[in-house]
């Protein structure tokens, strides 16, 4: 965890989206191959014994690592996304934001009771969005579920962990 690569090449931009805010940028993660390949085995060596079937990653930047660590699982990919943006019939959570309340997704044939899910996002903060797509996962009764973050903010006030199912192992790559 808190590999050094990775923290070096994080990229925090201040007073983003609002003043106040040190946005921790993960797309100069993605665009490095050496931080790619370390993201990729750590998260790995996390869920290598898991018999994950499917990786659930939230829209968007559950996208990029979520899909190549199912691809080294030998699992299938789902993704979480905001209403209008699956194709099909769908299920969605709405859940509470600062300001008023949103909704995810996920197709309603995605996962079954059979399947061990591995949950992936970028970022825990606050945690209303993994909580939201953990209750849609739930639904489908599955054998097992883990909860996997690149960075946890682990600031003052933001106490994203808190809030998620105290039952389901969460990993993370980077504390901060």
């Amino acid at each position: 965890m808190n590999n050094p690569t990775l923290l070096k090449n994080l990229r925090v931009i201040p007073d983003f989206p609002i003043p106040g805010i040190q946005f921790q940028d993960v797309s100069t993660l993605f665009r490095d191959s050496e931080c790619l390949r370390i993201m990729k085995e750590e998260t790995l060596n996390f869920y290598k014994d898991k018999n994950i079937t499917k990786v659930v990653g939230l829209e968007s930047r559950g996208f990029p690592l979520g899909g190549i660590v199912a691809t080294e699982l030998n699992a299938g990919f789902v993704m979480a996304r905001k209403p209008g943006k699956l194709p099909g019939e769908v299920i969605e959570e709405t859940y509470e934001k600062e300001y008023g309340t949103d909704k995810i997704c996920i197709s309603s044939d995605a996962l079954c009771s059979e399947d061990i899910i591995l949950i992936h996002d970028d970022l825990l903060a606050t945690g209303g969005t993994m909580k939201a797509v953990c209750d849609l996962v739930k639904r489908f009764n599955p054998k097992k579920i883990y909860i996997n973050f690149i960075i946890e903010l682990t600031i003052e006030g933001l106490h994203g962990r808190d809030i998620l199912d105290n039952n389901i192992e969460i990993t993370t790559l980077l504390k901060i």
